[in-house]
């Protein structure tokens, strides 16, 4: 059986000992035990407390289910019990994660040292002899239920902070302009990369490029123009690498860089041919390119396994030295840095 009751609907108890509404919010009490006259001499005790709301269950194999629906701040937990002893219970309030947190009174019969010691073993927080005097019984109740308040606002706030600090984090990592990786998180990524290439003596590419005579583009077309040039060759080019392991990042004014992990040279080649179409194909005009008359972009490919001789600034040298090759040689290209034998 289990009952709920509201204590403002009794008010036959003085208000001797009432203290003022907790303003960390209302407290409620579960009290798990198998004797009704227990349960209306708790009742009586705790009718007079405005902010406190009674709930009773009679059965202890119903009490964690009866916890997990009201969120007692406190629950008083009798020792003795049909079908389930309280020791029992109250591991299984320790088990539950929604529950493992909420303050436990154990109440018991008679003052024995041993019972309390394993009471506490268990997981408790407290112990009384029942029934235990009304304003003790207030005190602890409040006590109890105001620590568990509190910890519980502690905890939700650690939660929004830590949230907040991985959407700062994230935030940090992105280039305001284009919404893609900044040269932050490029430069963490490609060391993380060259590491894991060592390590596991796998290959790793490596793509930069440059947006072909950007600067005409922004000195005829305006600088607003420029920015939503550069967030469309942006988002073309992260639509074109579609493996969630590969890095597209803003490497710095108009040109961008592409991290590919675990790639070897002739991978590489097919993303640089595919990013060469994918741009193409945005077909943004580009009256004052010497290139075509639409943006276009030149890239250097560099393809390596990472060792103690080759390190993330090696990589970048190597695929820029490329794209200056790719540039002088007409753009709209990509070029191969050194090719492997």
């Amino acid at each position: 059986m289990m009952t709920t009751v509201n204590m403002a609907m009794d008010s036959e108890q003085s208000r001797e000992g009432e203290q003022p509404i907790d303003d960390l919010g209302r407290l409620v009490v579960l009290l798990v035990d198998d004797q009704m006259m227990v349960a209306e001499g708790i009742r009586r005790m705790l009718a007079s407390e405005e902010d406190i709301e009674f709930h009773y269950c009679a059965e202890p194999k119903k009490a964690v289910a009866m916890a997990l629906e009201i969120r007692p701040t406190v629950i008083l937990q009798d020792l003795i019990m049909p079908d389930m002893d309280g020791y029992t219970l109250v591991n299984e309030y320790r088990a539950e994660p929604e529950t493992q947190n909420i303050p436990v009174i154990v109440l018991s019969t008679k003052e024995d040292p041993k019972d309390k010691s394993k009471a506490f073993e268990r997981g408790a927080n407290d112990y009384l002899v029942k029934l235990p005097d009304r304003i003790e019984l207030v005190a602890r109740i409040r006590a109890h239920s105001r620590s568990y308040l509190a910890h519980q606002a502690l905890r939700e706030t650690q939660a929004k902070l830590e949230q907040s600090n991985a959407e700062l984090k994230k935030l940090s990592c992105l280039d305001g302009l284009t919404g893609i990786a900044n040269r932050r998180r490029l430069d963490e990524f490609l060391r993380l990369e060259c590491l894991r290439s060592a390590r596991d003596d796998t290959p790793m590419s490596l793509v930069l490029i440059d947006i072909d005579f950007f600067k005409p583009y922004n000195d005829h077309y305006g600088h607003l123009a420029g920015d939503e040039c550069l967030r469309r060759v942006a988002r073309g080019l992260d639509e074109a690498v579609q493996r969630a392991s590969d890095l597209i990042a803003r490497y710095g004014g108009e040109e961008f860089a592409v991290v590919l992990p675990n790639t070897d040279l002739n991978g590489a080649k097919r993303i640089a041919s595919e990013l060469c179409e994918k741009i193409r194909s945005l077909a943004i005009p580009h009256e004052y390119s010497q290139a075509a008359d639409i943006v276009t972009i030149s890239m250097g490919v560099v393809s390596r396994v990472a060792c103690e001789n080759l390190s993330p600034a090696d990589l970048i040298n190597l695929a820029d030295a490329a794209l200056y090759e790719a540039k002088e040689s007409g753009r709209n290209r990509y070029i191969v840095a050194e090719e492997q034998g």
